[in-house]
């Protein structure tokens, strides 16, 4: 078995509350000097950085994977994975027509970046990436299963847009399996007062919006993917959080 250090929620310069030197190479980058193995880029209602975000973790020997946090239209943020980059931009497309439009204010919210494969500027997002987009919760959930990813509650020991915040707790209707935690002190707490925590698989991660934020190698899945590509190790990574 193989054990594999993990960030799988991280946010580029795209989204508008990200520092501006997280491009995806430098995302990359921090995570080889930290020590991490596996990193996801889940920018605001957003996938187009990963493109870019996959060449610079292949150049570090970083297993990528796409992703996006989805706001939904009760103001939860919920985050989507997907094993395939191809799968996740054409979600990131889907899920563009239901963005408020709201125009962006860099001067307020911040600069939407997007950026190539040397982390060169190509274009900044002119649409409000943070706004809810106009889909509940259980449609979001059967979206992103439609279009072959998986998610899970975003840091819900945090009172802004988490699910316990909002909806008092993980309701088992939903069929959660996973939960993120951003704060692992809170997890006992948590599991002791929410039922829907108690079944679910519990990942740590970041929500990095700066390169400092951005996870130590502390948090470890195991699986069995010794010396296999990374492909293969991303399935791996996929069959443990769908079971």
């Amino acid at each position: 078995m193989s054990r594999f250090s993990y960030d799988l929620h991280l946010h580029s310069c795209l989204s508008p509350c990200g520092d501006e030197d997280m491009t995806p190479y430098n995302i990359a980058g921090m995570g080889k000097v930290l020590g991490l193995q596996m990193m996801a880029l889940t920018d605001h209602n957003s996938c187009r950085n990963c493109p870019s975000f996959f060449a610079a973790c292949r150049q570090y020997g970083i297993v990528p994977v796409a992703g996006m946090e989805l706001t939904t239209a009760e103001d939860i943020h919920i985050v989507c994975l997907f094993h395939r980059l191809e799968d996740a931009m054409r979600f990131d497309q889907t899920i563009y027509q239901h963005i408020m439009k709201i125009e962006n204010r860099p001067a307020v919210f911040g600069h939407q970046t997007l950026v190539d494969e040397m982390d060169n500027i190509v274009a900044e997002e002119p649409r409000l990436l943070i706004s809810a987009t106009d889909i509940p919760i259980e449609e979001a959930i059967a979206m992103v299963k439609a279009a072959g990813g998986i998610c899970y509650p975003a840091h819900v020991d945090r009172s802004a847009n988490g699910i316990i915040a909002i909806l008092g707790d993980l309701p088992a209707y939903l069929g959660f399996s996973i939960c993120e935690f951003h704060d692992v002190s809170q997890i006992d707490a948590y599991s002791r007062r929410y039922e829907g925590i108690k079944n679910c698989r519990i990942l740590c991660s970041s929500d990095a919006h700066d390169l400092g934020s951005i996870n130590e190698p502390n948090h470890i899945l195991t699986f069995d993917a010794e010396g296999q590509c990374e492909e293969a190790i991303r399935s791996q990574l996929f069959c443990i959080l769908s079971n």
